[in-house]
This record gives structure tokens, C-alpha cells and sequence, in this order.
């Protein structure tokens, strides 16, 4: 704190604020920046979905019977939360990587605001994931998807996943702080995501799943998410899971992000 109060000036409020929104687009800038610098962390996450995308509609598509819905309207939602919660795990990566290269501990001497480091990877994750979107979206118009709930709820649709994804990625974050090297945090991070993912109705529905599964995977947060997000851009009832989906990435985000904060802090 006395480095910070001998390179800064005394700031107002609004000041001070301000500094740190600068922060943390600085640090979101040098995220983006590294992206465009070694592409190929941005050419696997824009693949790897392309690649399920693919594969269920023209493989698995012939033998999964979704009732009064093409399969691949039904398809593409699922595929796009489930590309943005796999985006999330970047920032655990990421942030293993700094951490395992003694960024980190140069972050924290510098005169900046504490919450820039976190905040800005999740901000640049975030506007990753914006990118892969449109990239997906675009496939999936390619192959025969045809939402039909209207541009605004298409968006809604858009801005709910994102924001979910966001509110997670502090959790991720979280990993990425505690785990000793980026090939660790990722080896953590995808046994949380894969029963999330897999175990609910990002690919099939619930009520084809076995009776004991069907609790967890009705009442699970990406089983919410993906049911707000298909019946937006659909034009389908929604029922309370856009607001259950909301509460969720709340909820997340007031535990996970302290949570994050708090490792931080504790970061060598």
C-alpha cells in the first residue's frame, strides 16, 4: 500500500475509479493482445466446437428424435453454452500460466488497482467468447439452423449465456490461482465442467436420461441456462428458467468471485 500512496496521487472517488476501469481494460488489452500473438489458443477454441457441432448434427443428429423440433434448433443453443462455459476454463489456464512464470507476483508490485489482473482476464475471456459466438452462430446458420423467436430474444438469449459464463469464469479463476502450472488447471477444470456439460440438456433431453440422473440434471445451473436459452431463440416457453438462470450466475458470481479475490491475495 505505501508503494501505491508514493507513485499515485491522492485521487477523488470518481478518480480513483476511473484508474481502475484503465486498469483492468489494460490488463483485458494484453490478454486479447497474446490471443493474436500464438492464435492457435484461439483456433482450438473455435474448432473444438465447430467439431461438436459437426459431429451431432451429421453423425449422432440420425439417431437422436427430438419431437416437434429439428434437431439441430434444438442443437445449436446447447452447443453455444456449452462453448461458453468451455471458454471459461481459458481463464483458469491463463492465469496459470502468469502465476507459473512469476507474472503474477510483477502484477501485484506494480501501481495498479488489485482487481485488475482477475478482472481483466475474465473481461478478455469474455470478449473472446463474444467472437466464438458469432463464429458458431454463423455454423450453425450454414448447416440448417433457423431460430425463430426474433432478434431481440436472440440477443437476450446471448447477453444471458455470456453473462453465465462470465459470473463462472471467477470460479475458474479461482483454479487457475491454486493450481501449480496451466496443464494442472486444466486437468482440474474439465472434471467440473464434463458432468456439467454432459449430464444435462445441452444435447438431449432430460426425460431421455436414466430416472436417478434426472434430478440433478433438470435442476443443475447449465441445464437452466441451456432451457432459457433455447426457448429464447426459439420463440418456446421458457417457463421460470430465465430467472432461475439469472439467479445462478448471481449466485456465482457473489461466491465465486470472493472466492477468486481472496486466492489472489495469497498468489506468490
Amino acid at each position: 500500500m505505501s508503494t501505491l500512496s508514493t507513485t499515485r496521487p491522492v485521487r477523488s472517488e470518481r478518480g480513483s475509479l476511473r484508474w481502475t476501469i484503465s486498469d483492468v481494460l489494460t490488463m483485458a488489452r494484453r490478454n486479447l493482445l497474446a490471443l493474436v500473438r500464438i492464435p492457435t489458443s484461439l483456433v482450438f477454441a473455435i474448432i473444438q466446437p465447430i467439431m461438436f457441432v459437426l459431429l451431432f448434427r451429421y453423425v449422432f443428429g440420425g439417431e437422436i428424435k427430438i419431437p416437434h423440433i429439428p434437431f439441430v434448433n434444438y442443437l445449436i443453443p446447447g452447443i453455444l453454452v456449452q462453448t461458453m462455459l468451455f471458454g471459461a476454463v481459458g481463464t483458469a489456464i491463463g492465469l496459470a500460466e502468469d502465476l507459473h512464470r512469476g507474472l503474477i507476483e510483477r502484477f501485484r508490485a506494480l501501481p495498479m488497482a488489485r482487481m485488475a489482473v482477475l478482472a481483466g482476464r475474465t473481461v478478455s475471456d469474455l470478449v473472446r467468447n463474444v467472437g466464438v459466438l458469432l463464429v458458431i452462430t454463423a455454423v450453425g446458420f450454414a448447416i440448417g439452423f433457423r431460430p425463430h423467436g426474433g432478434v431481440p430474444d436472440y440477443i437476450a438469449a446471448c447477453l444471458l449465456m455470456l453473462t453465465f459464463a462470465y459470473c463462472v469464469s471467477w470460479g475458474f479463476a479461482f483454479i487457475g490461482l491454486a493450481a501449480p502450472n496451466s496443464e494442472t488447471a486444466q486437468a482440474i477444470s474439465f472434471p467440473v465442467i464434463f458432468p456439467l456439460t454432459f449430464a444435462s440438456a445441452i444435447f438431449v433431453q432430460v426425460s431421455s436420461m436414466p430416472g436417478w440422473l434426472r434430478p440433478f440434471a433438470n435442476n443443475q445451473p447449465v441445464s437452466q441456462v441451456t432451457d432459457a436459452v433455447r426457448g429464447l431463440m426459439l420463440g418456446t416457453p421458457t417457463g421460470n428458467s430465465v430467472w432461475i438462470a439469472l439467479a445462478w450466475s448471481v449466485g456465482a458470481i457473489l461466491v465465486l468471485g470472493p472466492l477468486a479475490t481472496s486466492r489472489y491475495r495469497k498468489a506468490a
